[in-house]
């Protein structure tokens, strides 16, 4: 511990700084994805993500949907499956993705995937019950996915009541309301 002793009409120097060395890049950029998440199915929400207060204590650590029982569940991100099977009689699906983040399925009727199984962004997971579970997670922190998850817009169409035929409409098509990005 250095101690400085100041008596009346001393006159102190301040220290000269020492060159103050280059910042070094970060070795972990922040996690900002490329693309919004693909929607895993098109049901209504029916339980929102609520983060809970401490680790231990209730809360919602995804998105609950109410699905037509034996809907398709798709895979949100590319990624690895890491878990596939049954936990307290409930089946279960986790991929991780590259940017280390972990997608979770819950509640499915029958699954599509096994483990070390590769996916894309919209491979079928599985089928649901009639409920479904969607939850993601940094680490061990649960994450939001309502944010990072895209929108389907279908195309609209009118359809001619004199007769002439129906034109083609285009596929629906993924808009990330979070990055403005198109999918």
């Amino acid at each position: 511990i250095a101690v400085l002793a100041l008596t009346p009409g001393a006159v102190v120097a301040a220290p000269t700084p020492s060159p103050t060395p280059s910042p070094t890049p970060s070795p972990t950029p922040p996690r900002v994805p490329a693309r919004c998440l693909v929607p895993p199915l098109v049901a209504p929400v029916t339980d929102p993500f609520r983060m809970p207060p401490c680790r231990y204590c209730a809360g919602n650590r995804g998105i609950e949907y109410g699905p037509r029982p034996g809907q398709t569940v798709v895979a949100v991100a590319a990624g690895e499956v890491v878990f596939a099977g049954t936990v307290a009689r409930i089946r279960w699906v986790v991929v991780a993705h590259a940017d280390g983040r972990r997608a979770s399925y819950g509640h499915l009727a029958s699954l599509a995937v096994a483990l070390g199984d590769r996916v894309v962004a919209g491979r079928r997971i599985g089928t649901t019950t009639d409920r479904f579970h969607l939850g993601l997670r940094d680490g061990d922190d649960p994450v939001d996915p309502t944010p990072l998850l895209g929108r389907w817009r279908f195309p609209t169409r009118l359809v001619p009541v004199d007769g002439t035929p129906r034109r083609a409409v285009g596929p629906p098509r993924l808009v990330c309301a979070n990055q403005g990005a198109r999918r």
